[in-house]
């Protein structure tokens, strides 16, 4: 799975396919979009070749995008350089969706109060095509900062995060996104994709939690719970994850389990109550 700091692969394949299967598609656009996607969070500036060597786009095709996109202010371009940056226009998307995020306001002071209850670090997350975006972030323990950001992206199929919205789709929902993400996966991780959603439903199934036990990050063990909206029409995903040496499986099915699963009942009344 990729991650924030990790080129997507077979994009452009990925927007064929979905130019053929959905004639409504528009490829030009869904072009630009990767583009912008595949900037890195540690770095600034991108040339053409760098952005067709992660996006497998044309070179061309390149060239067209990133001068629409620094006329449109979504990119800005260094003559001396001769390469690209994301521009103030992103910026703007990004504040006019946490703004206008009502799920996030509700969350962050039982994200907050639950993070403080366990010691650890709370998050709520949302899908972002095949990485989970983190929209939330709450820190419960001055020695243990889960060292992610609003904005940050996050592999889907290894964390408890994405894992927990897994569970909260259903019928054809979930077998279409589970089909999706092992697209997306490198053919030699698919026993361990298929192993890991197997587990992740026998153990929502058992605990109402799925787990994620050093499977992301060796250092790091989470359980989260899905955030249904709507009737279930919008699903997002809440996880607390602590260090290894605190956070333990029984600790987090004992303990901290209950306590996120109500922390999220109550986000999902207050909501309700909101209409």
């Amino acid at each position: 799975m990729s991650t924030d700091t990790e080129a997507d692969d077979g994009i452009e394949q990925a927007i064929a396919q979905e130019e053929r299967r959905d004639r409504r598609f528009v490829s030009a656009l869904a072009r630009g979009m990767a583009i912008l996607r595949c900037f890195k969070r540690s770095e600034r500036w991108l040339a053409n070749s760098e952005i067709a060597a992660r996006t497998g786009l044309p070179r061309p095709t390149i060239s067209r995008l990133t001068y629409t996109l620094t006329r449109l202010g979504y990119l800005e371009h260094s003559t001396r350089l001769e390469k690209y940056a994301l521009g103030a226009g992103v910026l703007a998307l990004g504040h006019a969706y946490l703004a206008g995020e009502d799920v996030r306001g509700i969350a962050r002071p039982l994200m907050q109060a639950l993070a403080d209850e366990v010691n650890a670090t709370v998050l709520l997350g949302a899908l972002d095509q095949t990485q989970m975006v983190l929209v939330e972030v709450c820190h419960g323990s001055e020695a243990f900062h889960l060292k992610r950001d609003v904005g940050q992206r996050v592999p889907h199929g290894a964390t408890a995060l994405g894992r927990a919205y897994l569970m909260g789709l259903s019928g054809g929902r979930l077998e279409e996104a589970i089909q999706n993400l092992r697209a997306h996966t490198p053919e030699a991780d698919h026993t361990a994709f298929n192993a890991g959603i197997r587990q992740a439903m026998a153990d929502f199934k058992e605990f109402g939690l799925v787990f994620s036990l050093g499977d992301w990050n060796r250092e790091v063990y989470a359980a989260a719970v899905p955030l249904a909206l709507n009737g279930g029409e919008r699903v997002m995903a809440i996880s607390v994850s602590g260090p290894i040496y605190t956070m333990t499986r029984e600790r987090l099915i004992n303990e901290v389990g209950p306590r996120l699963r109500a922390a999220r009942d109550s986000i999902q009344r207050r909501i309700l109550a909101q209409g």
